[in-house]
């Protein structure tokens, strides 16, 4: 039996609220070695709870997601799957949602819609990718985003700015590290996502985060003749645009 057979696959997921947190018990539950990795001391507590590692980080900051990758690889012996599942925020959201009509939009909206999440993927992308090369083995990265990475809307032209900045700085790491065994792939959901412990009815046009945890499975899975570098998941009763 070889080493990699030997031992069981180990992730990191980044994010441990609602996706995160369903990403995590389903890895858990097909025993991956998992670590979760949040910023606020309730989404370690429930880390803790599923049965995973739980580190305290920053996704924002490079140097913080390194750390976390180093400290889960001493933990399970090398990782094999880094997930960003954490929503990224920046500057004051206290205007419209998703910044409001351009001409109408508030100086900073651009720095708390756009750039905060195209910022945190950058620094997730490049601290996992700059890792998983040096570690020199087969690993998957998959960097969650929204329907808003495929069109812009009114109203929300600043949001989809960021969407799409996250799905370029995604595309350029697949490119660019598929060549060394790094599987990158954008998983976007095209859709609201119904939260893990709300106690609400199911809502038929909200993604469910335990089947969107199947998918990053799924993605997770592939191998080399097989790889998706993308992703798109839209429940039927959400409005699909091709």
């Amino acid at each position: 039996m070889s080493e990699s057979e030997a031992r069981p696959r180990s992730a990191v997921v980044f994010g441990a609220r609602s996706l995160g947190r369903a990403v995590i018990d389903r890895l858990v539950a097909e025993r991956w070695a998992v670590a979760g990795a949040a910023r606020s001391d309730a989404s370690l507590e429930g880390v803790e709870a599923a049965g995973a590692l739980a580190l305290r980080a920053d996704v924002t900051d490079q140097a913080s997601v390194t750390h976390v990758l180093e400290q889960a690889a001493a933990a399970h012996e090398g990782v094999d799957l880094v997930v960003n599942a954490a929503a990224a925020y920046g500057g004051d959201r206290t205007g419209p949602f998703g910044g409001g009509p351009i001409a109408d939009a508030q100086p900073d909206a651009f720095d708390a819609w756009a750039a905060a999440p195209a910022r945190a993927a950058f620094a997730f992308l490049s601290a996992s990718g700059r890792f998983l090369r040096s570690q020199g083995r087969p690993a998957t990265v998959i960097q969650v985003t929204g329907g808003s990475s495929r069109r812009a809307a009114a109203g929300r032209g600043l949001w989809a700015a960021g969407a799409f900045g996250v799905r370029a700085i995604t595309q350029a790491a697949a490119l660019e590290l598929r060549g060394e065994g790094i599987h990158v792939a954008l998983l976007i959901v095209d859709a609201g996502i119904q939260p893990l412990t709300s106690g609400e009815p199911p809502q038929d046009e909200l993604a469910d985060p335990r089947e969107l945890a199947a998918s990053v499975l799924f993605l997770a899975d592939q191998r080399e003749r097989g790889a998706t570098h993308e992703l798109q998941v839209t429940p039927l009763a959400e409005r699909w645009v091709p």
